[in-house]
């Protein structure tokens, strides 16, 4: 496991770091990525929205593991069925292939940055599981 912080909720299914530990109109949005560049060939990065009570990322998988950064709001991320609520400054590391989905759960906003290990992010491949239960 990459991250090991003291008093994060930490399994081989994923991590979340508390707030506490950081200083620093559709149902999502993908800021920047429209462009589909990063300065790097080893990483994609953006900013992901969702408004206000309504809005979610639904759940979903990739080959590529993946770390949230919460800029701003309140939400529940959940991982391979094991939910955490999320706020500003809430980091949560996403391992490969896990099943995950955000929710905006507060009034404002939900913000993320995004990191993925990939050079552009159209080069993902979601696999959504209302699809993969479709196919049973």
């Amino acid at each position: 496991m990459c991250l090991n912080w003291p008093h994060s909720k930490t399994s081989e299914k994923g991590t979340t770091i508390p707030a506490t530990y950081v200083t620093t109109e559709p149902v999502e949005s993908f800021v920047g990525r429209e462009n589909d560049v990063s300065p790097t060939s080893d990483l994609s990065v953006g900013i992901a929205t969702c408004p206000p009570a309504t809005g979610y990322l639904r759940a979903h998988r990739h080959t590529q593991s993946e770390v949230y950064h919460i800029l701003e709001g309140e939400g529940k991320v959940t991982i391979d069925h094991k939910s955490s609520i999320v706020s500003k400054g809430a980091t949560v590391y996403i391992p490969t292939n896990a099943e995950h989905e955000i929710i905006n759960t507060g009034k404002g906003e939900l913000n993320w940055l995004y990191v993925l290990p990939t050079s552009l992010f159209s080069d993902m491949v979601y696999r959504f599981s209302e699809d993969e239960k479709a196919k049973l």
